[in-house]
């Protein structure tokens, strides 16, 4: 049985840039086999037809008739793995986009807009002259494993036993912190830490909680 294969579609135009009035066509089939391709791209329409797999073929085709005439010498094709990519010019310039792809209005559920092309008609002046035909998933792959790299910042806390260095008073006080505070005397180690630690301990030392009764109030 033949099937629909899912075609996507973007557009440019320009009213006085010849090259930038173009049509973005991909033919969303993954495993296209070559020498099954058959593509026909005419001045008013584009045929397709080919199959997919090895052992189990499966064959798919479409024909449409385009909005307005296209000039098949001005454009390209190229066929990849995950699909066929079409750019194609069309025939007349103009500043307005066209309404829809197809001659007759009528709905392809085959038929889709290509999003990660699609730019309105008053952003074209940003939008990338050449649009790209498909993310590249190693991209996204080495992106989260560069990401994954970061735990081994881990490491730092390593760090946290400089703060013994010497065999001093500090070093009690460390590990008088370390039994209350459930180790977080390696998130401040270093210089800073140490200081901090030493001021903490003395003011503590200086505050013993409020004076006995008896000495509070003046002798009778």
């Amino acid at each position: 049985m033949v099937q629909h294969p899912e075609v996507l579609w973007a557009q440019r135009s320009s009213d006085s840039e010849e090259e930038k009035n173009i049509l973005f066509v991909t033919v969303n089939l993954p495993d296209i086999n070559e020498s099954s391709l058959v593509y026909e791209l005419t001045p008013t329409s584009i045929t397709f037809k080919a199959t997919t797999g090895t052992q189990e073929k499966k064959e798919y085709a479409f024909d449409l008739q385009f909005f307005r005439e296209v000039v098949p010498e001005k454009s390209t094709q190229r066929l990849n793995s995950r699909s066929l990519n079409l750019v194609i010019r069309k025939k007349d310039k103009g500043a307005e986009y066209w309404p829809r792809l197809t001659k007759d209005k009528v709905k392809n559920a085959f038929l889709k807009t290509d999003f990660s092309k699609w730019v309105d008609e008053d952003e074209q002046v940003d939008a990338p002259e050449d649009a790209p035909d498909d993310m590249d998933p190693m991209g996204m792959g080495g992106m989260g494993g560069g990401m994954g790299g970061m735990g081994g910042m881990g490491g730092m806390g390593g760090m946290g036993g400089m703060g013994g260095m010497g065999g001093m008073d500090l070093e009690k006080m460390m590990a008088q912190m370390g039994a209350g505070g459930g180790g977080m005397p390696d998130f401040g180690a270093g210089p800073s830490g140490s200081a901090e630690a030493q001021n903490f301990d003395d003011d503590d030392s200086d505050d013993d909680g409020p004076p006995p009764l008896e000495d509070a109030e003046p002798a009778k």
